[in-house]
C-alpha cells in the first residue's frame, strides 16, 4: 500500500510501475522524485511568469530557445535542471537549493 498523508492509500499504477522498476534499478525512485521536483519547480516558474505578465515566447527569446520548449516544460515534460536555471534567470529569479529536513522529522 503507498502512504498518502496519514493513511494508506491503495497503491496506484505508478506506485506499481515504481516499485517493479526498482526492483531492477535501485536507484529508479530516486530518480522518479528528481522528475517530480523539477516538474513542481517549472510549475512554480510558470506562475511567475504569469505573476511578470510574461508570455512564454518571451522567456524563450530571453533564453534564446524555441517557444515550444518553454511549452514543454510549463507542460510537464521533463526538461534539464540547466534549463530551468535560465528560465528562473530570464524571470529575474534565483533557484536556491536546501537540504531537506531528516525523514524522521518530516510530518505527513
Amino acid at each position: 500500500m503507498a502512504r498518502r498523508g496519514s493513511r494508506a492509500a491503495p497503491e496506484d499504477f505508478l506506485d506499481e510501475v515504481v516499485r517493479d522498476e526498482a526492483r531492477r534499478t535501485p536507484e529508479f525512485p530516486a530518480m522518479v522524485e528528481a522528475a517530480l521536483e523539477r516538474r513542481r519547480l517549472a510549475a512554480e516558474l510558470a506562475r511567475a511568469r504569469g505573476r511578470l505578465k510574461l508570455s512564454q515566447v518571451d522567456v524563450a527569446r530571453r533564453i534564446e530557445t524555441a517557444q515550444s520548449v518553454i511549452s514543454k516544460l510549463e507542460a510537464g515534460g521533463d526538461v534539464k535542471v540547466s534549463t530551468l536555471l535560465r528560465y528562473a534567470d530570464a524571470l529575474g529569479l534565483k533557484v536556491a537549493l536546501v537540504r531537506p529536513r531528516p525523514k524522521a522529522a518530516r510530518r505527513a
